[in-house]
């Protein structure tokens, strides 16, 4: 389990002072962006604080290499909701993005698997003719799910609570309309939904194709951002997590953000700044001050307090809950909930100048495929057997890579004739096995990660110029994702929709009367949606409503 640092002796209680603002957000990454301009839309006074120097938490674009500028953390777009890009109207403040010429690639020692639009079929054929027919129908069931739970995600979940039936009806309500959707699934889809949330992927889509290039190149979803096999149950929604999105109206498609994902929330601060929205940075919070049972302000790391009538967290609930604030105001269960709460993504990332563009050996010189997503993990098997090392030895000696090259689409981050790449990098462990540090060995881990790329294309290690390598470690100390983890909160079964983050909790309000959630470890979890800020601001407007 990730150790949060103890908390130091907390305000126990605070009189009732005379606010500053109607809404202080606490974090400025992407959901809290999104939350504060809904809110601020309304016309409340929102005062958004921001511990890091820049704004956007794990969604920035800096320079990591004189000359060179990439996605620091999150680094490829396309689950950020429709909605919300209008209702703040992104493009207008400066947001394009633009769909990769292909959607993936996969280097094997037997070859390559390219998918993309009108490329797939034809591709999967060179492996297996049954496989290449039966795309259309794994594509469209997949689909028909992937539409029923993304009509849910700007809905808030239906919140079990105690109480009696004047506080249960509304939730009965929400279930029924839930049951509704479902209820218009026919059999076949039922079925296909019950297997996705509760099998393994690689159950899953051993069900369905017999090769392994399609089988690795679909199941890779099931892994990213998530410590764990393939074959492990419950891997198989992680898969539909993904399939969420859209780029420019295609549904299941990746794309860019020009300029880098810095430049989504760039947009959307324009979009604060614009509804009156105060954006401050290097404002790192200290505590949530209460008066024993209902949020007042917060005390930030400079001694400096501000008062406002709730306040909106957009933290890992572990962090927010585990070392922010009096646990005496949260009831035990809660706080054993929220100890076990499980984050850790296994994840090593690392952001690379290079001197020239890679050549694999399966595919050599330039082309198409060095836009696309490039997957090193040439089957289920090799996925599975990182993870298992990576259990044992802190980290996989043989890891799983994803490799985006950016600057072939987008000019902007890196000097004429050099590139930029980012290496999305699986499986290690969120804290290494016997009392190891990954202070120690990060750069032996950032060489491994290189070096594997070199094997698929020779010559690769020559062009690196400069590197930046952030562990697991580094990602929470950074961006304060516990235990590394991209999605604030594992998307397990017992961790999403209406138990996320906690049962009882779902619809973005804490124990504590006037403390809200509007982070990734609330629904529908994890990427770059802007969807918990969306309903989190939906579910605060109504409380104010109410007085």
């Amino acid at each position: 389990m990730w150790k949060l640092p103890a908390m130091a002796a907390p305000r126990k209680s605070v009189s009732h002072p005379t606010p500053d603002q109607d809404i202080i957000i606490v974090g400025g990454g992407h959901n809290g962006l999104v939350c504060a301009a809904y809110l601020a839309r309304a016309g409340l006074k929102v005062t958004v604080l921001e511990r890091r120097h820049v704004l956007g938490g794990a969604a920035v674009t800096e320079e990591f290499h004189p000359g060179f500028r990439n996605s620091v953390a999150a680094y490829t777009v396309s689950l950020l909701n429709p909605k919300v890009i209008a209702d703040l109207d992104l493009h207008r403040h400066g947001l394009r993005i633009i769909e990769r010429k292909l959607g993936n690639f996969l280097p094997r020692e037997d070859g390559y698997l390219l998918a993309g639009e009108g490329v797939t079929q034809q591709q999967v054929a060179k492996y297996s003719a049954r496989d290449a027919q039966q795309l259309k129908a794994y594509e469209t069931r997949l689909e028909i799910i992937a539409d029923t739970l993304r009509a849910l995600v700007l809905q808030t979940p239906p919140n079990l609570r105690e109480g009696g039936w004047a506080g249960a009806m509304p939730e009965v309500f929400k279930a029924l309309n839930l049951s509704g959707k479902l209820g218009s699934l026919d059999l076949t889809a039922k079925r296909d939904l019950l297997d996705l949330f509760s099998k393994s992927a690689g159950d899953w889509l051993d069900g369905w194709f017999e090769s392994e290039p399609i089988k690795a190149l679909f199941g890779f979803d099931s892994i990213v951002g998530n410590y764990a096999s393939p074959y492990t149950p419950g891997s198989a929604y992680v898969l539909l997590h993904h399939l969420f999105g859209d780029v420019n109206g295609k549904k299941g498609v990746w794309g860019h953000a020009v300029g880098g994902m810095g430049a989504i929330t760039q947009a959307m601060a324009a979009a604060c700044r614009e509804r009156g929205v105060e954006l401050r940075t290097d404002a790192p919070v200290k505590e949530i001050l209460t008066d024993g049972h209902t949020a007042q302000g917060v005390l930030l790391e400079s001694g400096e307090v501000l008062y406002s009538r709730a306040i909106v967290s957009n933290l890992n609930p572990k962090l927010l809950f585990g070392s922010m604030i009096d646990p005496t105001v949260l009831p035990a269960d809660f706080n054993e909930r929220i100890a076990h709460y499980k984050c850790g993504s296994g994840t090593f990332r690392m952001n690379l100048a290079l001197s020239e563009l890679p050549s694999f050996t399966c595919l050599p010189g330039p082309g198409d495929h060095l836009s696309a997503g490039i997957i090193m993990a040439p089957s289920l098997d090799y996925m599975d057997r990182a993870w298992s090392d990576a259990r044992r030895h802190g980290w996989s000696r043989e890891p799983v890579i994803e490799m985006l090259i950016p600057s072939t689409q987008d000019d902007s981050l890196a000097p004429p004739g050099q590139h930029v790449a980012s290496l999305f990098c699986q499986h290690v462990a969120p804290v290494l096995p016997g009392g190891r540090s990954w202070d120690d060995h990060r750069e032996e881990v950032a060489d491994l990660m290189i070096e594997t790329v070199d094997k698929w294309a020779p010559g690769f290690k020559k062009s690196v110029l400069g590197r930046q390598a952030l562990s697991p470690l580094d990602l929470e100390r950074v961006f304060g994702l516990t235990g590394g983890d991209i999605f604030h909160g594992a998307l397990s079964l017992d961790q999403l929709f209406s138990a996320r983050p906690v049962l009882g909790h779902a619809d973005h309000r804490s124990p504590v009367a006037g403390l809200y959630q509007c982070g990734s470890g609330t629904h529908p979890g994890g990427g770059v949606t802007g969807a918990p800020g969306h309903n989190a601001a939906r579910e605060i407007l109504k409380d104010f409503k109410r007085g």
